[in-house]
């Protein structure tokens, strides 16, 4: 059913809910059936749209994640960066709503360089903090990430940074070395965060409560700012290697396997601090090029 059939087949006093609401605002074009409620029975928020009472967006993001449904996995991350993209502070303030005041926001950076370590970085921020164009580091410019770095340090309550370097990675794996950095992380706050939110990553190795999120970068103010924290970390390590082995270009690639980056690995060898288990440097060595 279209938008104008829910419209025909409802009763205009209920509420519209569920996928007939995801019709009504305009998230897809149809749905099976009409899913209508009394508001006696309805304790959410409603929008009014074209004259019809229809559940929020919030809600029903909330309904669909209540169904742990394998089926509802893409619309829940769809409602999820809509959502996210107009307040970043929606995860924040429903914790905020539950009791919590200490919130952290932890990420990290460098899981897809051949060199140097995984950094991670965890952020407590104030209660209703706001900071235009805080978003993912990934999208933003230089200048516009060392910016927030400085103002994020000045105005969060408390930040940890930690590393996890190349023999613990070939050690343990890439996946392990970044929940370990983070783990490390929040450790080193200084204030013992109340909730953890993470990009993405179950922090089973740690026994504060927490909530992983995907796209966590694009969706929390915390792990945004956290974000911002290690990849300036990371890239400023790159920057001082760089002084050290400039012929490899680590500040520019930032040891990701570019092509300049490969053929400089094959030209002038594999160093200590490379991860030795990470394909690439694992063909050169053994084709045995750096020789």
């Amino acid at each position: 059913m279209n938008k104008k059939d829910i419209i025909n087949n409802v009763n205009k006093d209920n509420i519209i809910i569920n996928d007939s609401a995801l019709v009504m605002h305009g998230i897809i074009e149809e749905c099976k059936d009409v899913e209508s409620i009394d508001p006696k029975s309805f304790s959410g928020e409603v929008k009014i749209i074209d004259g019809y009472k229809v559940m929020s967006l919030e809600d029903i993001l909330e309904y669909k994640k209540s169904l742990n449904s394998s089926k509802e996995k893409k619309m829940i991350t769809k409602l999820d960066l809509l959502l996210g993209s107009n307040d970043n502070y929606r995860y924040e303030r429903k914790l905020n709503s539950e009791g919590y005041k200490l919130i952290g926001g932890v990420d990290e950076v460098g899981r897809g360089p051949l060199v140097g370590p995984v950094v991670a970085a965890a952020v407590i921020l104030p209660k209703n903090y706001y900071l235009e164009g805080l978003d993912d580091s990934k999208k933003l410019s230089e200048k516009k990430r060392e910016k927030f770095y400085d103002i994020i340090m000045n105005d969060a309550i408390a930040v940890g940074i930690a590393e996890v370097g190349p023999k613990k990675i070939d050690e343990i794996n890439i996946l392990e070395a970044s929940r370990l950095a983070m783990k490390k992380a929040i450790d080193n706050l200084g204030v013992k965060p109340e909730h953890i939110l993470s990009d993405a990553m179950k922090l089973n190795n740690q026994n504060i409560p927490y909530t992983d999120i995907i796209h966590g970068d694009a969706l929390s103010i915390s792990i945004a700012a956290a974000s911002v924290i290690a990849k300036v970390t990371r890239d400023r390590m790159m920057v001082e290697l760089d002084k050290k082995y400039p012929q490899y270009g680590f500040a520019k690639h930032k040891g990701y396997p570019t092509k300049f980056h490969l053929e400089m690995i094959k030209k002038y060898g594999v160093l200590d601090n490379y991860r030795f288990s990470y394909k690439p440097v694992k063909d050169i060595i053994e084709s045995g090029s750096s020789d």
